[in-house]
């Protein structure tokens, strides 16, 4: 088996998408698996992904306190969160980063039917791409197939989000404290938009971490199929 996969992915960049198939077809004999056991044992990860990891992210401090996707100030703002800090003001800037992760946790919440829908669409071609593909492969099928609608989804959500948890009225503080510093340079920051993406920035790099323990760790495939179809593409 592993024989066989090495030439598979050895021979990949050098041989038609026809040759590619009858080298698959190959591995799919010898694992006794169907194309809609290898699809659905993608699925099972990516759902994972979402389940174990996305979820996560719609609890309080779910983005806050977590170091891989916390959201920090924007570039464009560090020079007022240094020029606050310097006339004691600290306690609020650090208000107002916890509000835009407060933010980003609400809108998480509508992510769910987007994913779902997304994943019931893998066809057996595009699994077999995410399964011999990088370690990242199907994170990156997920966020190309539903970024577009996670952004539309995740935007106006955020805007809410900034009412309810008042970041708006904090930031507005904020913003309007540092403007009165003599000789600064006045800003105006799109804050809501600066969240929605860092939102969606957070929610791969989670999916990403799920999906690389699957591929990685043996004890994380938490069902049969999904032991059968990544033993595919264990290291050889």
């Amino acid at each position: 088996m592993k024989k066989i996969l090495l030439i598979l992915i050895l021979a990949t960049g050098n041989v038609g998408h026809a040759q590619f198939q009858k080298l698959f077809d190959k591995i799919k004999g010898n694992t006794g698996l169907s194309q809609e056991q290898i699809g659905n044992g993608l699925k099972q990860a990516l759902d994972n992904g979402i389940k174990n990891q996305v979820t996560k992210l719609t609890a309080q401090d779910g983005f806050y306190k977590n170091e891989l996707v916390k959201i920090l100030i924007p570039d464009e703002l560090k020079a007022v969160d240094k020029g606050l800090r310097r006339i004691g003001m600290g306690n609020l800037v650090d208000e107002g980063i916890k509000v835009l992760n407060r933010a980003a946790e609400d809108a998480v919440k509508t992510a769910t039917p987007i994913f779902v829908n997304a994943v019931k669409e893998i066809t057996f071609n595009d699994a077999k791409n995410i399964l011999l593909g990088e370690k990242n492969a199907a994170t990156m099928y997920l966020e190309t197939k539903t970024q577009q609608d996670l952004y539309q989804s995740f935007m106006p959500v955020v805007e809410q989000s900034f009412s309810k948890v008042e970041a708006d009225k904090i930031w507005n503080q904020l913003i309007s404290k540092y403007n009165t510093i003599p000789f600064v340079k006045k800003v105006n920051p799109n804050l809501t938009d600066y969240v929605t993406n860092q939102a969606l920035k957070g929610v791969f790099t989670m999916i990403a971490v799920e999906e690389d323990g699957i591929r990685e760790k043996v004890g994380l495939r938490d069902t049969a199929l999904l032991k059968q179809v990544f033993a595919l593409q264990d290291k050889k």
